[in-house]
This record gives structure tokens, sequence and C-alpha cells, in this order.
């Protein structure tokens, strides 16, 4: 709610986009922002962005209803995707990678032939793929644990 109720907050979403459909009616950008709009009552940051551009070519657009498209585009949160991180084997692990882990798996399998991890460990280093960093911690907590 505003400090004034017997005021109507100005949407300046709507009029950027009510110009810009009046400057180019065939324009299927904007015609698709604003039922998007008319819908859900927002656009997103980049459709924000998007609009700012179409407006900003348009000649009679009001400087300061720009201005404040961008104001608005500028107190949106960024949204950045978070990477999975990708373990990178050692230039040690490189030369011979399974050597020390071998010996290991073999005693954790004679105690224990039914192992599953141990055995899955143990193809994996019999067909000579490379144990990630989460794998080699893992071992080294089973030889612990179980030895």
């Amino acid at each position: 709610m505003s400090k004034h109720p017997n005021k109507k907050a100005v949407d300046v979403i709507e009029k950027i986009l009510d110009a810009c459909y009046r400057y180019n009616p065939n324009a299927l950008f904007i015609l698709s922002l604003m039922h998007q709009y008319e819908e859900r009552g927002s656009l997103s940051k980049k459709q924000l962005q998007g609009l700012h551009q179409k407006a900003s070519k348009i000649p009679d657009m009001p400087q300061h209803w720009l201005s404040t498209l961008q104001a608005i585009i500028l107190k949106m949160p960024e949204r950045h995707k978070i990477a999975k991180e990708t373990s990178v084997p050692s230039a040690v692990d490189a030369a011979n990678p399974y050597e020390e882990f071998l010996p290991v798996i073999a005693s954790i399998l004679q105690k224990y032939p039914q192992h599953k991890g141990a055995l899955l460990l143990q193809t994996k280093c019999n067909l000579k793929q490379l144990l990630t960093n989460e794998e080699k911690s893992q071992l080294k907590q089973w030889q612990k644990l179980l030895l």
C-alpha cells in the first residue's frame, strides 16, 4: 500500500509497453510482453532489459520513463547458475593412479567379499578409470573403519 490511498500508483512498465505498442503495433515481442504483463503482473529481468532496449529506440519516448525502467532493472536480483564442481586429477594420479588403491581395495574385499563400494572401485581401477577425490576419501574412510 502506498502512503496516499487516494492516489493510484504510476505503472511505468505499462506506460512503456503501451507507447511501444502505439509506435509499432505489429511487434510480436512487445505483444508478448504485454500479454505476459497482463497475465502475471510482472516481467523478468531479461524481459525488462529487452523492453528497455526496444523502448530506447523510440524517438518520442520520455526519458524519465526509461530512467525509471532502468532503476527497476537495477533493483532486481541477479540470478547466477552454480556450476558443478568437477574434480581434476592431479599429476601424481596421472603417473599411476591405481597403485596405491589396489592393495587397500584387495584387503577390504578379502575381509568383506560382497562390499559393493569396494567392488565398484575395483572395477573402476581395472578399467583404468581415475578415482575422484570423493571416492579416494571414501576408500580411506573404509580402510579406517573396516581394517
